[in-house]
C-alpha cells in the first residue's frame, strides 16, 4: 500500500519519481517548522503505470508521439486525444482505490479536497511545467475523487503538456504522473509570492501577487492582482487593483465566479502586517530550498496556507563572488559578439588569456568592474570605454545614481580620455608594412608552434600549452599591435566628429572604410566567392554538392567532371580559413575544417546569387565608393575657411584608416588559428584517453575546465558523473538570454535608447554602418541553416567572423548585440552594408520572411 500512496509527511527527498515535483515539494514544505500546508496524500506514479502500462493500443500511440515534433499540431492533437480516451475509460486498479479510501477515511472523507496532478518533469530547478496538467477544486466524495484522480493521469496528455515536454528534451515515455488529493482550503485571498523579483531578477525584492478568492482566477487570468513588493523587510511598492470578480467553493462541490461589492473592489487585499508577514514565510521556505522560490499561497481565518512551491527557472544565475561586497557585472559574450553559452574548457581557455576580473555565470563570463566604479576617474574611464554600447553604459549610470557602489575619493588616476575626442598623435608613424610585419611575426609564431608541438603527448602537452600560451599573449596584448588598430579607430572617430562639425556630414568614415586593404575577415568572405567560381561550370559537381550529406562528401568528388578542381578550391580555402566557425571565442565549437559540409550552403548560395569575378567587383565597387568619397570631402573641405589645413589633417587620418582598419581583425585571427593548434594536440591526447577506457567519447574533455583536464591527463582517473551533470548544466545555459548588466544582488539593469523622432512602431538599435535599406528579413539563428537570396537582410542574435561568408549574400545586418568597432561592425562597414546592432530581442520581434527598412544611418528598423 505504502508505494502506492504517501501521506505528505511520509514523503522522502529522493522520491521525485513516485510523487512528481509538486508532490516532492509539498512535503518538503510539511516539514518546515511553523509553515502550514492543508494535510493531503500523493496517489504515487506507481498507480498510473498499473493503471495503462499493459494497455497496448496505449503504448502504440505513445509510440508514435514520440516520433513527431513540436510543429506537428494536427497529429499531435488527435493522437494525445486517444490517449486521454484510453486513460480515462482504463480502471483504476483496485489496490489504489483501497489506499486512497484508507488515506481519505483518516483525512475525513466527506471533507472536500482539491485533486491536482504533479508530474515527474515539473517544478524541477531548470524547467517549471507551471500549469501544463490539470487541477480540480472542492471534489466532495471517494467517487467523485477517484474520477478526477483518473482525469488528473489523463491532463498528462493535453496538447500544450505535450508540446512543451517537446520543446523542452522531455521523452513522453520516461514521464509519470502523481496526483495530489489535499484538504480544500476556502480563503479569503490568495495568490503568488515570488521570494526573487520575477521581473529584474533582483534576488533582494519580493513581489507578491494577491486578490480575493480561490487563487485559479488569478492564475487564469480571471482578475487583476494586487502587486506588492517587499525589500529587506520593508514594503516598497504597492499597486491596488480594481478586483470586480473572485472564484468560490460551492457548497456542493465545484467553484463558482462571483462578482465583488463595488465597495470593496479598490480595497488592499491583504494589510500591511499580512504582507510583511507572508514575506518572512517566503523567505523561511526560500532557506529551505536553497534557491529563490515561486509560492502558491491561501489566506483563510487568519492562517496562511502553502498549496505549492517550485523554484523559479527563468532567473539568471548571480556570477560567483568570494564576499559580501556589492559586485557590477558586465556580460564578456556582448562584447565578444558571441552570447551562447561556452563549454568548461573553452571557459577556461578564454580565462587563461585574460588578465581583467572574470566571473562564470550560466555557462558564460562576466566582468567585474565594481571597483572600477569605486572611483571618479575609473567611472568616467568606464563610461567613456562603454560608450559604444548605449544599453550598457545606461545601465551603468543608473547603478552610478542608486549610489550602489560607494565612492572612494579619487584614487588620482588621470581620467581616461574619450576616444572620438582623441587627438592622433602627430609622430604616429603611418606605415603599411607595419601590419604586414605583425602579421608575418603572428604567423611565423603559429608555424614553430605547429612543430613543436608535435613532439608533445600526456602531462607535457597540457604544460606546453600552457607555457604556449604565454606566446599568444605577448602577441596578443603587443603595445605596437594594440596601437595600429587604435590609431584606426581614434582616427575614424575623428573623421565623424570633425566632418559632422565641418561639413554637417554623417558617419562619413563609414564609406571611408570600404575594402581597405589586409582584413583577414572581409577577404575570408570575398574569398568563398571565388571558390564558388571555381565549381560554376561544373554542373554534376553542383548536383552533388546540393546533396551532399556526408562528412566525408569532399573523398568522393574527384570522381566528377570538375571534382578535383573543386576539392582542392575547398582544401585551399579551408588551409586559410578552416579554423574558424560560428562562435569561435569558444575553443569547443566545431571548426569549418572539421566539419566543412558547413560552407557548402554558403557556396550554393554563391553560385546562385552571384555571377563569376563577383568578389573583384565588390572589392573594387567599395574601393571606388571610398576613394569618390575621400576626393568629396577634400574637395569640400578646402572652399572652408583654413580649408588647407583641414584637408591636410583630414587626408592623413584617412590614410591611417585606409592602411591600419583592416588589421583591426587580425589578432582574433591570429589567437584562433592558434587555439585550432591546440584543439587539435587535445583531440589527439583524448583518443588516447578513450582507448585507454578514461572517456567514452573524445569530446568529454569539452566539459572539464584546464586544470581539471590536466589532472585526468596525469592519472587516468575521472568521476563519469561529472561529464553527465555538465552536459546537462550546459543544456540549462543553452535556454537561459544572458543579460548585459547584473549586479551581485542578482538584478538585471536595462539600459535604454534615448533616442527622439524616431518614426512610430520603429525598432531602435545602434547605428553602426550607415545606410538605409529595404528586403525580407531572414531570422538565422544557425549559420547552418542559412538559405539566402540576394537582397536579404541577415537578421540574427550575433554575429562574429565565423558569420562572414553570410555577408556577401546580404543588404543589410541587424543583431541582438554589438558595437561599433566589434566584428560584425567592421564588416558591415566594409562591405558597404547597412547595419543596426544592439536591438533588443530582434530575432523574436522581427519575424522570418517580413519586409522590413534598415536604417543604419540613424539606427532604427521598420517593418514595412
Amino acid at each position: 500500500m505504502n508505494s502506492l500512496v504517501l501521506g505528505f509527511h511520509e514523503i522522502e527527498r529522493t522520491q521525485l519519481l513516485l510523487v512528481g515535483g509538486k508532490g516532492l515539494n509539498l512535503g518538503e514544505c510539511s516539514k518546515i517548522q511553523g509553515i502550514q500546508v492543508p494535510e493531503g496524500f500523493c496517489v504515487t506514479t506507481v498507480g498510473f503505470q498499473q493503471a495503462i502500462e499493459q494497455n497496448e493500443t496505449y503504448q502504440a500511440l505513445l509510440h508514435r508521439l514520440t516520433m513527431l515534433k513540436a510543429e506537428d499540431r494536427d497529429q499531435i492533437g488527435e493522437i494525445s486525444r486517444k490517449i486521454r480516451q484510453i486513460i480515462m475509460e482504463a480502471e483504476i486498479p483496485s489496490d489504489v482505490v483501497r489506499a486512497v479510501v484508507h488515506y481519505l477515511s483518516r483525512f475525513g472523507e466527506n471533507h472536500a479536497y482539491a485533486v491536482r496532478s504533479s508530474a515527474t518533469a515539473e517544478d524541477l530547478p531548470h524547467a517549471s511545467f507551471a500549469g501544463q496538467q490539470d487541477t480540480y477544486l472542492n471534489i466532495i466524495g471517494v467517487d467523485a475523487i477517484l474520477q478526477h484522480i483518473s482525469k488528473c493521469w489523463a491532463s498528462l496528455f493535453t496538447d500544450r503538456a505535450v508540446i512543451y515536454r517537446m520543446q523542452n528534451g522531455f521523452d513522453h515515455r520516461q514521464v509519470h504522473l502523481s496526483v495530489i488529493v489535499q484538504w480544500m482550503v476556502f480563503p479569503q485571498a490568495s495568490g503568488i509570492l515570488f521570494t526573487a523579483d520575477p521581473m529584474t531578477s533582483s534576488r533582494k525584492s519580493l513581489s507578491i501577487d494577491a486578490s480575493f478568492g480561490l487563487g485559479e482566477a488569478l492564475v487564469s487570468g480571471l482578475v487583476s492582482a494586487d502587486g506588492y513588493k517587499v525589500r529587506e523587510g520593508e514594503i516598497v511598492d504597492k499597486r491596488i487593483a480594481t478586483k470586480t470578480l473572485a472564484i468560490y467553493g460551492r457548497e456542493e462541490g465545484g467553484t463558482e465566479t462571483r462578482q465583488i461589492d463595488p465597495d470593496q473592489q479598490k480595497n488592499q487585499t491583504l494589510t500591511d502586517q499580512q504582507i510583511l508577514q507572508l514575506a518572512s514565510i517566503g523567505k523561511r521556505i526560500e532557506a529551505h530550498f536553497g534557491c529563490p522560490q515561486d509560492i502558491e499561497w491561501c489566506l483563510a481565518h487568519d492562517t496562511f496556507y502553502i498549496v505549492q512551491s517550485r523554484p523559479i527557472t527563468t532567473l539568471y544565475p548571480i556570477p560567483e563572488a568570494n564576499d559580501q561586497e556589492n559586485h557590477v557585472y558586465l556580460s564578456v559574450g556582448h562584447q565578444q559578439m558571441m552570447t551562447d553559452p561556452i563549454k568548461p574548457l573553452g571557459l577556461s581557455f578564454y580565462l587563461l588569456i585574460t588578465a581583467a576580473p572574470m566571473r562564470r555565470a550560466g555557462g558564460r563570463l562576466f566582468v567585474d568592474v565594481a571597483s572600477r566604479l569605486a572611483t571618479p576617474a575609473g567611472r568616467e574611464a568606464l563610461l567613456n570605454t562603454m560608450a559604444s554600447d548605449p544599453l550598457i553604459k545606461g545601465a551603468l549610470m543608473t547603478i552610478i545614481e542608486r549610489d550602489f557602489i560607494k565612492l572612494l575619493p579619487n584614487d588620482q588616476t588621470a581620467p581616461i580620455p574619450n576616444r572620438s575626442n582623441t587627438v592622433m598623435p602627430a609622430h604616429f608613424e603611418n606605415d603599411p608594412t607595419i601590419v604586414s610585419d605583425l602579421m608575418k611575426l603572428s604567423q611565423t609564431s603559429i608555424e614553430e608552434l605547429t612543430q613543436n608541438i608535435q613532439t608533445k603527448s600526456g602531462s607535457d602537452l597540457l604544460d606546453f600549452i600552457l607555457e604556449d600560451i604565454q606566446e599568444l599573449k605577448k602577441i596578443l596584448f603587443n603595445p605596437q599591435s594594440t596601437s595600429v588598430f587604435m590609431a584606426a579607430m581614434n582616427a575614424s572617430a575623428w573623421i565623424n566628429e570633425k566632418m559632422k562639425e565641418w561639413l554637417g556630414e554623417n558617419n562619413a568614415a563609414d564609406t571611408l572604410s570600404q575594402s581597405v586593404p589586409n582584413n583577414i575577415t572581409s577577404e575570408m568572405g570575398l574569398a568563398l566567392l571565388d571558390v564558388a567560381d571555381v565549381i560554376r561550370p561544373y554542373p554534376e559537381v553542383v548536383d552533388y554538392l546540393q546533396h551532399a550529406k556526408e562528412e566525408n562528401f569532399l573523398d568522393e568528388l574527384p570522381k566528377f567532371e570538375g571534382g578535383q578542381e573543386t576539392q582542392d578550391a575547398i582544401l585551399a580555402y579551408l588551409g586559410k580559413y578552416g579554423m574558424r566557425c560560428a562562435g569561435e571565442i569558444d575553443i569547443t565549437r566545431t571548426r569549418w575544417s572539421e566539419k566543412p559540409i558547413t560552407l557548402v550552403p554558403l557556396i550554393l548560395g554563391n553560385i546562385k546569387n552571384f555571377q563569376p569575378q563577383e568578389s573583384h567587383r565588390k572589392f573594387e565597387q567599395g574601393r571606388k565608393e571610398a576613394m569618390e568619397k575621400e576626393q568629396e570631402l577634400i574637395d569640400r573641405l578646402k572652399q572652408l575657411s583654413d580649408g588647407e589645413q583641414k584637408a591636410t589633417e583630414t587626408k592623413r587620418m584617412i590614410d591611417i584608416i585606409r592602411n591600419f582598419i583592416g588589421y583591426r581583425e587580425y589578432p582574433k585571427y591570429g589567437y584562433v588559428s592558434r587555439y585550432f593548434v591546440y584543439k587539435q594536440a587535445l583531440l589527439k591526447e583524448a583518443e588516447r584517453l578513450v582507448q585507454a577506457g578514461v572517456f567514452h567519447d573524445k569530446e568529454d574533455i569539452y566539459y572539464l575546465a584546464f586544470e581539471e583536464l590536466h589532472e585526468v591527463v596525469r592519472t587516468h582517473k575521472l568521476d563519469d558523473q561529472i561529464i553527465s551533470n555538465r552536459k546537462d548544466e550546459y543544456k540549462i545555459y543553452d535556454r537561459l538570454t544572458p543579460p548585459r548588466v547584473i549586479t551581485s544582488d542578482g538584478e538585471i539593469i536595462v539600459g535604454e535608447y534615448k533616442r527622439e523622432n524616431l518614426p512610430d512602431e520603429a525598432i531602435a538599435g545602434l547605428p553602426v554602418s550607415s545606410g538605409v535599406i529595404e528586403g525580407r528579413a531572414r531570422v538565422i539563428l544557425n549559420m547552418e541553416n542559412a538559405d539566402l537570396e540576394d537582397g536579404d537582410i541577415l537578421v540574427t542574435s550575433f554575429t562574429d567572423p565565423g558569420w562572414t561568408p553570410l555577408f556577401v549574400s546580404i543588404k543589410g545586418l541587424v543583431t541582438e548585440v554589438g558595437g561599433l568597432m566589434t566584428h560584425g561592425a567592421v564588416i558591415a562597414r566594409e562591405y558597404g552594408l547597412p547595419a543596426v546592432v544592439g536591438v533588443e530581442n530582434a530575432t523574436k520581434r522581427i519575424k522570418d520572411g517580413q519586409r522590413i527598412r534598415v536604417n543604419g544611418t540613424e539606427g532604427y528598423i521598420e517593418i514595412l
